[in-house]
């Protein structure tokens, strides 16, 4: 536990009174995540910037009910659930230990706008149910779209957790953009002048 990232000062100014759930939540995913097979080894010493706050920044983008493709570990979605309480959160994510995880925090955080969902994103069977689909580090946008845009209610919005190359990964993406009919698809950057790392969104308008 030596090697775990200090709290960063921004943490307290995007969680607020949600700060306490925020680091019980950090200090599981430390406490248990590589045993579990949540995060990698090398993650501890970053597990804040990187992940925690990389995931926090989205908050103000949702609103109304938001589902989280492949939940995994929790990010984004126990992350974005501690820090809007007034946003339902549908986590969903097909591996039973990762199942077993995300229904523990949410008890331990006493999470009550979360439910845990075990499928595939294909599986689900709530077409068009969901305000707003977010994602992170789940797979390339052409991949990722055919299994969230089909979520979205007519008039919702995908906000998707990207790396570097989100611009390029759109441009790759034209086929499944034009298909699921998206507008105003963009890449923002949050968090520039308030976190260490930027964080890239990919949003979008979905239209049935």
């Amino acid at each position: 536990m030596s090697d775990i990232e200090t709290e960063p000062a921004a943490a307290a100014a995007l969680f607020g009174d949600r700060i306490e759930l925020a680091r019980a939540f950090t200090d599981a995913l430390a406490a248990q995540g590589e045993e579990r097979g949540l995060i990698g080894p090398l993650e501890l010493p970053r597990l804040w910037t990187r992940h925690i706050l990389n995931s926090a920044i989205v908050a103000p983008l949702l609103h109304g009910s938001v589902a989280d493709i492949g939940s995994g570990a929790g990010l984004p979605g126990i992350v974005l659930a501690i820090a809007r309480p007034d946003v339902e959160f549908t986590l969903i994510e097909p591996m039973e230990r990762r199942i077993t995880w995300l229904n523990e925090q949410v008890d331990a955080l006493g999470l009550s706008n979360v439910e845990v969902l075990r499928a595939r994103a294909e599986e689900v069977g709530r077409p068009q149910s969901f305000d707003v689909v977010t994602a992170r580090a789940v797979s390339a946008l052409r991949t990722l779209l055919p299994l969230t845009a089909p979520l979205v209610r007519d008039g919702g919005e995908l906000a998707l957790l990207k790396g570097m190359n989100a611009a390029n990964e759109i441009d790759a993406a034209q086929k499944q953009i034009k298909k699921y009919k998206l507008s105003d698809v963009r890449v923002e950057v949050l968090g520039e002048g308030v976190l260490p790392e930027t964080t890239r969104v990919v949003r979008a308008i979905v239209r049935a």
